[in-house]
C-alpha cells in the first residue's frame, strides 16, 4: 500500500483547507458538500453527538456559525488510493486552549468526503 501519494495528498490537503475556510465563513453549501451524504456519517463535537448526515446539517443550521479560530499544527496521511485522516489543533479566538479536530475521508466517485469527525477541546469533560 501507498501512503501518501502526492498527487493525492494535495487532494486531500485541498479539501481539508475548503473545509477550514467553510467553517470559519459558515458556508452551509460548502461543508455539506465535503460531507459523505450518508445516515453512517457522524461527527462528534465538544457539546454533541450526531449519527447521519441528516443530524449533522439541522445541527450546522442551527449553530449559526462556528467559534472562530487558528489552526495549528495539522497532520494529512494518505492510506492507499482512497482513505485518508487529517488531525489538526485550533485555538479559538481569544482562547489559548488547545482544541483537537480528526477526521476520517474516504474518496468516492464525486471526490474526497468526511465520513466521520471528531472535535474536542483540551481538558473538556462535556
Amino acid at each position: 500500500m501507498t501512503v501518501n501519494d502526492p498527487v493525492l495528498l494535495a487532494e486531500v490537503t485541498a479539501a481539508f483547507h475548503e473545509y477550514e475556510r467553510a467553517l470559519m465563513a459558515d458556508d452551509l453549501l460548502a461543508m455539506d458538500a465535503l460531507f459523505h451524504d450518508s445516515p453512517t456519517t457522524n461527527r462528534f463535537g465538544v457539546g454533541e453527538v450526531l449519527w447521519g448526515i441528516e443530524a449533522i446539517r439541522e445541527f450546522r443550521k442551527g449553530r449559526g456559525g462556528s467559534p472562530q479560530r487558528r489552526l495549528g499544527h495539522v497532520a494529512i496521511t494518505v492510506y492507499g488510493d482512497a482513505f485518508a485522516t487529517a488531525d489538526a489543533e485550533f485555538f479559538r479566538e481569544g482562547s489559548e486552549r488547545r482544541g483537537r479536530q480528526s477526521q476520517s475521508w474516504v474518496k468516492f466517485f464525486d471526490g474526497w468526503k468526511v465520513v466521520s469527525a471528531h472535535v474536542s477541546l483540551e481538558g473538556a469533560t462535556s
